[in-house]
């Protein structure tokens, strides 16, 4: 066994290690769980007992973080052990960690149709760039970074089809100590989210004598060589929201909103996890496919009457 070293230390070893096999955004995000929530906790320790993190859970729990957020913070600190372990710094015994019993299902933010219905067709009428990048993620489930990243050579109009191959987020880095944040443009989270999504007749209308005179290079949103970043695109989305008398909706609402129609429209799961760019098709049953009360009572109809 080498010297045992401190959590903080073994964590630059360990960042080192890391930054060679991971993306930069995934860095990123590590970073930001170690510097925000692992190293003011554990950075002194040499050891951390299962009782510690224990208490770590239920603390960063009632400060409100989701369970979600608190196993995401446990899966870097097991990286980072099992790396000290591997190489003989630390002893590393796997934790049994507890979580309190979530009984309520989140139920996620949808528009309803008539509400959907209202925006495409004020967008319709109202044509700016901006206002088109909310129309196709209501008309393809883009997500917010894709559809920043997304360039006019990614639409294909004799096809009638996006291709979502880029995202853009603002990402945060530590160099030399110092602490900054930068935006990068990037090959989407997943292999899955690089995919093809056809347009809707509308949509393709709307885009077709535009896709004639603009310049292939061009960032869709801003029809310009530069991007608009998420941040600013989300500002001027609640804006835009709020000006048309709508309920409060995230933007991530708006693929929510797609996928939602989809699935009411008995689109099959599979179909409607590709097009998502989910990993699985358990991602989508599980976020969408909720039987309502009347599928409910077909349900039991259904049962009965095989058994008359």
């Amino acid at each position: 066994m080498k010297e045992q070293k401190k959590m903080s230390e073994l964590v630059s070893l360990w960042k080192a290690d890391k930054k060679q096999y991971v993306k930069k955004s995934t860095f990123s995000a590590y970073m930001l769980l170690l510097e925000n929530h692992l190293l003011p906790t554990f950075g002194e320790s040499q050891q951390i007992e299962e009782k510690e993190v224990q208490a770590f859970v239920f603390k960063k729990l009632e400060s409100g973080l989701s369970q979600k957020t608190v196993k995401d913070i446990l899966i870097v600190l097991k990286m980072v052990l099992k790396f000290g372990a591997k190489h003989k710094y630390i002893e590393y015994t796997p934790f049994d960690i507890q979580y309190p019993t979530e009984r309520e299902r989140q139920s996620i933010e949808v528009l309803n149709r008539a509400d959907q219905k209202k925006i495409m067709n004020y967008i319709q009428q109202h044509f700016t760039f901006r206002n088109l990048g909310v129309y196709m993620c209501l008309s393809g489930g883009i997500r917010i970074g894709e559809i920043c990243a997304l360039t006019w050579e990614d639409i294909d109009t004799d096809n009638g089809i996006i291709n979502v191959r880029r995202t853009i987020q603002r990402i945060y880095v530590v160099e030399d100590g110092v602490r900054k944040t930068e935006l990068l443009l990037d090959t989407p989270k997943t292999k899955n989210s690089i995919r093809e999504i056809p347009m809707s007749r509308e949509l393709l209308r709307m885009l077709k004598p535009i896709k004639k005179i603009v310049n292939d290079s061009f960032f869709v949103l801003t029809n310009d060589v530069k991007p608009t970043e998420p941040r600013t695109y989300r500002s001027y989305y609640k804006n835009m929201m709020r000006e048309l008398g709508m309920p409060e909706l995230k933007f991530h609402g708006l693929r929510h909103s797609f996928a939602t129609r989809c699935i009411e429209s008995n689109c099959d799961y599979k179909t409607v996890s590709v097009l998502l760019g989910h990993s699985n098709i358990s991602t989508t049953l599980n976020l969408y496919v909720h039987p309502n009360m009347e599928q409910k009572k077909k349900a039991i109809e259904q049962m009965f009457k095989g058994l008359r």
